[in-house]
């Protein structure tokens, strides 16, 4: 059986979820659900990171311990992914006993083989970011991210020989060209390679940040946040087993953002290579989202949360416009007048007024029962049949691609078609002739088998529209329909329910 093991990155729990990590998540889950559907086996994990200095800092902000503080966030971020639909397998959070006892057993493991010393070390350390600069990577002596002025500190650490691994992790990536992808950010990660990377730090002294995994062979440190928090990837699997771990771990798909490609193409890989464990399959990266040209921040009040815009226009179009809007891999903007303009255009208007004008006129000229097709099939019907052929072709493709939007453009292509269709059968005029109503009847049959289609593939994208398609066509979960053949799921007579809007217009206030 084909598999995939799809991982979102930890999202922090110094803040609340927002459309970045909200992307991510639909990215994902839509992949699973696309996987699941097509008979993969798929294994699909998100969760928390809750160690470090950020997190000590916002729980002592918030006027209450670590661990509370980050029960309470952890919390937020699954309910706000459980209301949002998220059909992931596992939720980890780094505080769960058995990946802190995983982390110590890997650190041991890698310390026993000489991959990580005891030195002092002084640089420029960013507490936003929690990781040492060098003065190279700042931008005009600031933080990159958090355009801060990193502090100078100097103390004793425990380091792992990354450097060790510099050659071999570029020799993987020039013999895998796709294994980190799009191929932009390989190459970034190449570039960086092929300068000294230097060894990493991956101790906190306790007399600084008591809030962490506590090194097993040294009880004075704890382990660096990123050194603690990549390790989810492998000890998700290994808490339900070896067996597991070695079915699911040859076909990690890894989707992070792009502010984090650094840890996961270059020290994530490396300390996999010196614990003796497999690589991952690829590392897929995904652009930023901005607000109005802007990027987004709680200061300036312009973030998106995915359960406002769930409550505002519901969480299938909410998912439908990031994903048909975005380029996997480039940069997006999220734009009041481009939400509105897509989802008045092509939910409301394609998708919408497609199911409500076929349900209608199946309603009022058979009380809703679906007519026999005959044998003779028109080139019209051949060419509707055709073009959802060709959508679910086209999308399979594209899905491998991690091309989302032109996935959709190919299904709203279909959707498209058979809007056209029915202008060129015209059923409304034909019913007028007694003589043809056997002929709308077999038209309207098509256009039924076209929703049954569209209800198919968009389920991975928009799961509670394709389940409502369903439900107005009459067909029960587990019906059997999903693999029917066109033409042989609805039996004559078979009932289906009374029209109804979907996707309700809406106007930007302007407008109203």
């Amino acid at each position: 059986m084909d598999r995939i093991y799809i991982t979102t990155p930890l999202y922090y729990v110094n803040a609340e979820p927002h459309l970045g990590s909200a992307y991510t998540m639909i990215i994902t889950d839509t992949l699973a659900r696309y996987y699941k559907a097509n008979g993969w086996e798929a294994f699909y994990l998100t969760g928390t990171d809750e160690h470090g200095d950020k997190i000590a800092q916002a729980a002592a902000q918030a006027g209450v311990d670590p661990k509370p503080f980050t029960d309470q966030m952890s919390a937020t971020f699954q309910a706000a992914w459980d209301s949002c639909g998220f059909s992931y397998d596992h939720f980890i959070r780094t505080t769960d006993a058995y990946h802190v006892r995983y982390v110590q057993e890997l650190l041991t493991k890698v310390y026993k083989a000489g991959d990580i010393y005891f030195d002092r070390y002084g640089g420029l350390y960013c507490f936003g970011c929690e990781r040492f600069y060098t003065e190279k990577e700042l931008v005009d002596g600031k933080c990159p991210d958090h355009r801060t002025v990193p502090e100078l500190i100097e103390e004793e650490n425990y380091f792992f020989r990354m450097s060790k691994y510099q050659d071999r992790l570029l020799r993987h990536l020039e013999e895998h060209p796709d294994f980190i992808r799009p191929e932009g950010f390989k190459n970034e990660v190449v570039a960086m390679l092929r300068e000294r990377i230097g060894d990493l730090c991956i101790s906190r002294p306790k007399s600084r940040l008591t809030w962490g995994i506590e090194i097993p062979f040294d009880q004075r440190y704890v382990t660096y946040v990123w050194f603690d928090a990549l390790i989810n990837y492998v000890s998700a699997l290994k808490h339900r087993g070896e067996e597991f771990f070695e079915k699911f771990w040859p076909q990690a798909e890894h989707f992070i953002g792009k502010d984090i490609l650094k840890p996961h193409g270059i020290f994530w890989p490396t300390m996999l290579m010196a614990a003796g464990l497999p690589l991952y399959k690829h590392l897929n990266v995904h652009g930023f989202w901005t607000s109005e040209g802007q990027k987004m921040s709680k200061s300036l009040g312009n973030t998106v949360s995915p359960l406002e815009m769930k409550e505002r226009i519901g969480m299938d179009a909410f998912r439908y416009f990031v994903l048909r809007e975005s380029v996997f891999g480039q940069d997006a903007d999220f734009r009041e007048d481009a939400l509105v303009a897509r989802y008045n255009a092509d939910l409301a208007n394609n998708l919408g007024n497609l199911v409500s004008r076929v349900l209608a006129m199946q309603n009022r000229y058979f009380s809703g029962a679906v007519q026999p097709l005959s044998g003779d099939w028109r080139k019209e019907d051949q060419a509707l049949k055709d073009k959802f052929a060709q959508a679910e072709t086209e999308l399979h493709r594209h899905m491998v691609e991690l091309q989302f939007h032109r996935a959709l453009e190919s299904v709203w292509a279909a959707i498209d078609h058979a809007n056209r269709y029915i202008v060129q059968t015209a059923p409304f005029t034909l019913f007028k002739d007694p003589a043809q109503r056997t002929r709308v009847g077999e038209v309207l049959h098509h256009l039924l088998e076209a929703i049954r289609q569209i209800s198919r593939l968009l389920a991975p994208f928009m799961p509670d529209t394709a389940k409502e398609l369903r439900r107005l066509l009459e067909l029960k979960e587990g019906d059997g329909d999903y693999r029917a053949l066109w033409g042989e799921c609805f039996s004559p007579g078979h009932k289906i329910d009374g029209p109804t809007v979907l996707f309700p217009r809406i106007e930007l206030p302007s407008e109203a």
